[in-house]
């Protein structure tokens, strides 16, 4: 083939990467695209580009796009092991699974594949429930490292998964005994570490594991600990401000918003059982379910601030949005969700399963009048435990799971809000608890999908075998595709001693949900 030569200077190639990402930050991702297109034309053997083209394709849900840019990366990069590899970690950012394991899968193929993109692989592979394949990747990254950090991590999960916790535990200690492991490694085997002492009831033992994991964490939490901060504030100013006098008139200008749609949001908090009952409501023929996906937040609220000062209160802000704005939002999102599922929405009813956006119920109920809102609870002291005990990478939210006392106070940020908007909002809600649904699946389900005007239907308690023939996005993906279980149920006595300084915080929530 000839080579295709570049068209423009390497300091011209930078400041087009830096226009591009100024178009991205002021929301202009057309033009965005338009820039790295242009940019693509000037030096068609730059994989870097066609991989940048790729994920803002992807990150516009326009995943057939960014899948054309990928494979002409592939194409002209000297290296295509590299490209293959950044190609799967692009399409795992921006959310497309299928694409992901495609391009990790023919990086595997490859007989130089590191063990990386096949640990990559592997964890594809226990999430879509295709245990035996995870494992064989598993032990070919060892084959070539027997003490490849992540791929041990990964082995010491398929032996808890199978019940082998002795043998689990070993291979995680000598992970932490190696200096091999990377900091983010390390910080996952003491969360995976602290699981398995909890499963064999020492307490006390996994509680430290779950510190060390913690202290690992820390020092680089600031700015996402800051950011919170600012979220807190917006809460505050939300409670005081969006009364139920300004709802009442939003759902009224509401009438204009048009055509109305069959949508509900699954919002509550991390670890309230969330994931469970998504799964049960998806099993029905009439309800399909987009999983914590950024579509409300990016395509229908974002739009909105656009040219707007970022001090602007959210009541300002959604007071001043003319109902064409609105109208263009409901579109898009709709539009950017079918996108996401890669499937048409039709006449069944959209359940937006987003605990994320439980903060953000006003907005919500503001662009969309017509939605229902189902809201899982949980026993407060069992979901601050699960979610202090769960390995995330740092963000925001995760930053304030680095201590108990940062964890209960986010719980009561985000359910004080929800437990003050639900009774200001006119939409219809349902509260539903986890210990209901573990207890009686079926009554829980009939009320949830009765509130939702859905017929009943047997499959919604087969939920477990339809949540195996998918993939799950959320942490608890393995624990979905079994039938309902309720070894979960009062975990937190077990910490008791743990969560005491902190439970006063917690009571009036332990109490308004009914869990005194």
């Amino acid at each position: 083939t000839m080579k295709r030569h570049r068209l423009v200077s390497k300091g011209s190639l930078a400041r087009r990467f830096e226009e591009a990402a100024e178009a991205w930050k002021r929301q202009e991702y057309q033009q965005t695209i338009e820039i790295l297109e242009s940019t693509a034309r000037l030096d068609p053997a730059n994989a870097r580009i066609h991989l940048d083209l790729g994920r803002a394709y992807g990150l516009r849900y326009d995943f057939a796009s960014a899948e054309r840019c990928f494979e002409k990366a592939v194409r002209v990069a000297p290296r295509k092991m590299d490209v293959l590899i950044a190609a799967g970690q692009r399409s795992h950012e921006f959310g497309s699974h299928e694409l992901a394991r495609r391009y990790f899968a023919q990086a595997a193929e490859q007989n130089d594949s590191p063990a990386e993109a096949l640990v990559r692989l592997a964890e594809l592979c226990e999430r879509e429930h295709r245990l035996e394949d995870a494992a064989a990747l598993v032990d070919r990254a060892l084959s070539s490292n027997p003490k490849h950090p992540s791929a041990s991590l990964a082995r010491a999960r398929l032996a808890r998964g199978a019940g082998r916790l002795s043998e689990a535990e070993e291979i995680l200690r000598s992970i932490l005994a190696s200096a091999q492991a990377d900091s983010w490694t390390r910080v996952r085997v003491w969360y995976e570490l602290g699981g398995i002492l909890d499963r064999q009831s020492r307490y006390d033992e996994a509680m430290a594991a779950f510190l060390e994991a913690k202290a690992l964490l820390r020092p680089a939490a600031g700015p996402s600990a800051s950011a919170l901060q600012l979220v807190h504030d917006r809460v505050k100013e939300m409670e005081a401000t969006i009364t139920p006098e300004v709802l009442r008139r939003w759902s009224d200008q509401g009438a204009a918003l048009q055509p109305p749609h069959r949508i509900a949001l699954l919002c509550g908090h991390p670890r309230s059982g969330t994931t469970l009952l998504e799964q049960v409501l998806d099993s029905h023929p009439d309800v399909i379910s987009a999983e914590e996906t950024h579509v409300f937040h990016d395509e229908a609220y974002l739009p909105l601030s656009r040219g707007v000062a970022p001090d602007t209160s959210i009541l300002t802000l959604l007071d001043s949005t003319p109902a064409r704005r609105l109208q263009e939002s409901r579109k898009d999102y709709f539009r950017c969700t079918e996108l996401f599922l890669g499937s048409a929405i039709g006449n069944r009813l959209l359940l937006d399963k987003n605990p994320s956006l439980s903060v953000m119920v006003a907005v919500v109920a503001r662009i969309f009048p017509e939605i229902k809102f189902v809201a899982a609870l949980r026993d407060p002291r069992d979901v601050c435990l699960s979610c202090f005990m769960q390995s995330l990478p740092l963000s925001p939210v995760s930053s304030a799971y680095l201590s108990l006392e940062g964890t209960v106070a986010e719980y009561s940020s985000v359910m004080g809000l929800w437990r003050t908007m639900s009774r200001r909002m006119p939409n219809p809600f349902v509260e539903v608890r986890y210990e209901d649904l573990v207890s009686d699946l079926e009554a829980a389900s009939r009320r949830v999908l009765e509130f939702l005007g859905v017929a009943w239907d047997e499959r919604v308690l087969r939920f477990n075998e339809h949540a195996r023939g998918k993939l799950v996005r959320s942490p608890t993906y393995a624990e979905v595709a079994k039938p309902v279980f309720k070894s979960a149920v009062g975990r937190w006595r077990n910490y008791q001693k743990h969560l005491e300084p902190w439970l006063d915080k917690l009571g009036p929530l332990i109490k308004a949900f009914g869990y005194d």
